[in-house]
């Protein structure tokens, strides 16, 4: 007897949870060959600004978390996606081999920065020399809540610029790769059933033109990467909204500079430096 396959409907991740988008709205995602994979909601203004209150919501815990547990729970993201590479690997649609070396390479990058997470304080803080009775102390902070545009690598690419902003302490927004959003709402699934606090990672699908320019224009964004951005004009327009609040803004290397390895320029980007003044002996 034959039978219909059941379709996934793939919706947005916002706060820990898969809502529809509120518009309604949804658009076809297809194979590089063109065939019909599923349908993904299209994010709205109104699901951007819902995730930027979740992430909001979420950094007080997140960034007050300790370095160590942050690591503990990149891990366990990683240790996940492990147990979950063959599915994986049907979604990328790219071959059985090159799929499989992109999940791999992206299991590995997780636990890199995992393993960097309570280690960052160290390399980029410290005591400064000063001419006087005083102790000098840098730390690096999180900067805040970051929108994250991802790049058309629909795995790899997205962990590359996901895990550096969480892993010091930010939460973030991320447009996924319009035109491969499946693995990303996939890995979403993962976040929900990890240990992550919800509202740290929030995952949109949609149109990336629509929703960039209202995130690099919102006021409680204090972060922005435009690695993902394929327009250079949409760079610019995002660019100059993103001065209205003196966000700190990303617009990377070359995808195949950055996707190749994981840098340390990516965590330190989306860090404020606090320096304290102590006197000696008080």
């Amino acid at each position: 007897m034959s039978r219909l396959s059941v379709r996934k409907t793939y919706k947005l991740f916002i706060g820990g949870a898969f809502p529809r988008s509120e518009s309604g709205r949804s658009y076809a995602v297809t194979s590089s060959k063109g065939d019909f994979l599923a349908n993904a909601s299209r994010a709205s203004r109104k699901d951007a600004r819902d995730a930027v209150t979740a992430a909001r919501k979420a950094f007080p815990g997140w960034s007050g978390a300790t370095a160590y547990n942050r690591g503990q729970i990149l891990y366990r993201i990683a240790e996940m996606l492990e147990g979950r590479r063959a599915q994986f690997v049907d979604e990328l649609g790219v071959g059985k081999k090159a799929a499989l070396e992109q999940v791999d390479a992206a299991i590995d990058r997780l636990v890199w920065y995992a393993g960097w997470s309570d280690k960052i304080t160290s390399v980029y803080g410290g005591a400064n020399p000063v001419a006087g009775p005083y102790f000098n102390l840098s730390t690096p902070e999180p900067t805040g809540v970051v929108a994250v545009i991802a790049p058309a690598d629909p795995l790899l690419g997205l962990v590359s610029v996901v895990a550096p902003v969480i892993v010091t302490g930010n939460t973030s927004v991320v447009v996924a790769s319009e035109p491969a959003p499946l693995a990303a709402i996939t890995l979403a699934e993962v976040l929900a059933t990890s240990d992550l606090p919800g509202g740290v990672v929030n995952i949109l699908t949609g149109r990336q033109a629509e929703l960039a320019p209202w995130l690099a224009s919102h006021m409680d964004v204090n972060g922005l990467d435009l690695s993902g951005v394929a327009a250079p004009e949409l760079a610019v327009e995002c660019e100059v909204a993103a001065a209205d609040n003196l966000k700190r803004v990303l617009r990377g290397p070359a995808e195949a500079d950055w996707v190749a390895e994981p840098g340390l320029d990516r965590m330190t980007r989306f860090l404020e430096t606090k320096t304290v003044w102590h006197p000696v002996g008080a």
